[in-house]
């Protein structure tokens, strides 16, 4: 790893006395196409399958697309098959679900919000070029009222998701009704798609990472193998022995009978 330039922006506007540093940093990393390709692909918006009238034209979709394919003949190559049958259904899906939009991390930030961060940003330009006390005044009143309309709308935002919450709740949706609280709880969380190995090196390859955590898991949990039952002797504390003969159990029963005669005279004297 490696700087390549650091510089201060004196422009970007965090609300604070101090200026942002940006360093340009080299760092090599093997990540492969294939799982490059795989992590940027589509998402259907499967939640919109709920509503009734999209599943029913999903389905008039889904059938009248499909009803060309029963003329396909058996000569075929099924690779071919597959992919015409993976084709239509994928376009069914991007026509009646559609695909799902991504997830705005604070999706209460609209033009008005832009404008107060604009009127701060001048506001703070103006009083480093001439700090007089007229411009300190002017940006501490545009800082309080920026803070406060922040403030409105957030608070506003989350009224709005606890509604949305309180209505999953009634109709019986446990899905989105602990994937919204999850939300709130934890916050926003980077999804991640690499791991460490043995070495603590980087592994981006979607094989290389699921021979990582099945060479994790063996370890963790002892797993060498299962040895086959019906080849495993079975070994008793005692040798078997055969059955005693009457002869012996005669013998056996005397042999008792006079040590219990021994024992009570011995306990007469």
């Amino acid at each position: 790893m490696s700087i390549l330039d650091v510089r201060s922006f004196r422009g970007a506007d965090c609300d604070t006395d101090q200026c942002l540093v940006v360093a340009k940093v080299r760092e090599i990393l093997a990540v492969s196409k294939q799982a490059a390709q795989r992590f940027h692909g589509e998402h259907f918006n499967l939640r919109k399958l709920n509503e009734l009238k999209v599943r029913k034209q999903h389905q008039i979709e889904i059938t009248n697309r499909c009803a060309g394919l029963e003329n396909l003949s058996d000569n075929k190559d099924i690779n071919r098959a597959w992919e015409n049958i993976k084709e239509n259904i994928k376009t069914s899906a991007k026509e009646s679900p559609g695909l799902h939009e991504l997830k705005q991390n604070k999706p209460w930030i609209d033009e008005e919000y832009l404008g107060f961060l604009y009127q701060r940003k001048q506001a703070k330009m103006q009083w480093i070029h001439d700090p007089s006390q007229s411009n300190v005044d002017n940006l501490n009143d545009v800082r309080r009222d920026a803070s406060r309309h922040f403030r409105n709308i957030k608070k506003a935002y989350q009224k709005a998701k606890i509604e949305e919450l309180e209505t999953s709740s009634k109709i019986k949706n446990i899905r989105d009704l602990y994937r919204g609280i999850n939300d709130f709880k934890k916050g926003y969380q980077p999804r991640t798609n690499i791991v460490k190995d043995d070495k603590g090196d980087l592994v981006a390859d979607s094989q290389s990472i699921l021979a990582r955590w099945r060479n994790y898991f063996s370890q963790l949990l002892n797993v060498h193998g299962v040895n086959d039952d019906r080849q495993t002797e079975i070994h008793t504390a005692e040798p078997l022995v055969p059955e005693p003969s009457a002869s012996e159990v005669e013998l056996a029963t005397e042999k008792l009978k006079s040590h219990n005669q021994i024992m009570i005279r011995y306990q007469q004297k």
